[in-house]
């Protein structure tokens, strides 16, 4: 009994989609208003046993779920993103015939991230990577007569099908040369691993997987077009959430399960993220879509989180987790943000095939001034600027980097740090000092709920990070206790 009570986010979550499901379908079009505050609360109950039970420890059915500190943060991420998102999309699905559909598919995509959290073994982390990632394709293309969102399920169906395969058949030669799929059961049978090339193409074949899950360089080509072409809420879900889902796993199967092997996959890894912080930064320049730019700032933000498998120190470590926190408020924010700015594009009727045009965002702060301001902090976290989420957790992060001797990655971080604050400065440019037409306009209530949760969440951590860089910390020392 006490174990399933450890389960029972996951079980208040699963419960929660099919009560909205089936509101949905037997209850009618009119009860459909309430299934978006159903969700929410199904959420926040779930966020309240996460924090309840957060420093707990158990391992499940045998031995295949673990209940530790990590897990537990992870999940407080993904509760978080799920929280946001559901709340923000009240407005964007009002009026629409499948709102059951969605909520369910939001849900269950968040149920597949928990579980992620909390494998233990290998095929149970496959499984529920896969129930994640088929309901986040199917969300890619919620907008059935959307072009632009029919083509961004498509390219991310292709490149998840083919993340898979890689995944899978990295997983299939580690169980053939240890003979077992279980996480800390691998960890100790690396002798045949290390010992032929068995283990250097398995690390190859799990590089490739996880870093399309992740959109690190060069696996990252599906990221720009599905977050551009998915609805705003779904892409906020896919940044902030399920690319944090790839992050957790990755922790996992590398520095637990086939710690032994760092010296391969430590250097893949430097050379992945700088490729990735410096390629994603530098196309962002040139992006007027603002999602898209923000899709390749997801891409640069990767690259940097990353650097936590290159330093492997338990402060870089401690740093790279509470990143991943800090960016599920920042970027769950600012798309959301520009969701709301999509929202009025497309109700004041406008004449734009991409209604996340830099120039809708024209005149911002006096149009919608609750809107601006908090995608103005997001940004500028993005960037690192203090004193926000963004900043403190690169600090911690770069710090431990220059401390563990590799000062020549930090710089690269912060230079491109630094480069990135154009492309976030001129959004606010466009915002604040463009001229622009038209009246200040009603700012949807459920938008600027979900913006202002994410904007509380990123000072916080900037102005108290205290509680959270020690919950970070618990985090890291599951993954600290093998190196």
């Amino acid at each position: 009994m006490v174990d399933l009570m450890l389960l029972a986010p996951e079980i208040i979550i699963a419960l929660t989609g099919l009560i909205v499901l089936t509101i949905g379908i037997f209850m009618g079009s009119s009860s459909k208003n309430i299934l978006g505050y159903i969700a929410t609360a199904g959420c926040l109950a779930a966020l309240a046993m996460v924090l309840g039970n957060f420093s707990a420890s158990a391992l499940m059915f045998s031995d295949t779920l673990s209940v530790d500190p990590l897990s537990q943060f992870f999940k407080l991420v993904f509760l978080v993103v799920a929280l946001i998102v559901s709340i923000a999309s009240i407005k964007y699905i009002e009026n629409n015939t499948d709102t059951e559909i969605f909520y369910c598919l939001v849900l269950f995509a968040t149920f597949g991230m928990m579980f992620v959290a909390s494998a233990n073994d290998l095929m149970v982390l496959f499984v529920a990577f896969e129930l994640a990632s088929i309901a986040t394709y199917a969300l890619a293309g919620f907008e059935k007569k959307n072009p632009r969102s029919v083509e961004a399920a498509m390219k991310y169906l292709l490149m998840g099908a083919l993340s898979a395969a890689l995944l899978l058949m990295g997983i299939s030669f580690v169980y053939g040369a240890t003979g077992t799929t279980s996480i800390p059961g691998i960890a100790q049978n690396m002798d045949v691993l290390t010992s032929n090339a068995i283990g250097l193409l398995a690390i190859v074949l799990l590089i490739a997987g996880f870093g399309f899950k992740i959109a690190l360089v060069p696996f990252h080509m599906w990221a720009p077009d599905t977050y551009q072409g998915s609805p705003s809420v779904v892409s906020a879900l896919l940044a902030a959430g399920s690319k944090k889902m790839a992050f957790v796993a990755a922790f996992k199967v590398f520095i637990i399960a086939l710690l032994a092997l760092q010296a391969d996959w430590r250097m893949a890894f430097a050379i992945l993220a700088v490729i990735t912080m410096t390629y994603g930064n530098v196309v962002a320049l040139s992006q007027r879509s603002v999602k898209r730019m923000l899709a390749y700032s997801s891409i640069a933000q990767a690259g940097y989180i990353s650097m936590a498998f290159v330093v492997l120190t338990p402060m870089a470590l401690t740093g790279g987790i509470l990143y991943t926190l800090a960016h599920g408020f920042m970027k769950a924010g600012a798309f959301i943000a520009v969701a709301a700015v999509v929202y009025m594009v497309i109700k004041e009727k406008r004449d734009t095939e991409i209604p996340d045009h830099l120039d809708n965002f024209k005149g911002l702060g006096k149009k919608m001034p609750i809107t601006a301001l908090c995608l103005t902090v997001f940004v500028f976290a993005l960037a690192g600027i203090p004193p926000t989420a963004g900043y403190m957790s690169k600090f911690i992060l770069f710090s431990s980097t220059i401390q563990s001797g590799m000062v020549w990655l930090a710089v690269i971080a912060i230079l491109n740090s630094a480069l990135s604050l154009y492309y976030y400065a001129r959004l606010v440019r466009y915002m604040y000092a463009m001229p622009h037409e038209g009246e200040k306009v009603s700012e949807p209530v459920p938008y600027v709920a979900a913006l202002l949760i994410s904007l509380v969440g990123v000072l916080a951590i900037g102005l108290w990070p205290e509680p959270f860089v020690e919950i970070a910390m618990q985090a890291a020392s599951v993954l600290v206790g093998g190196i």
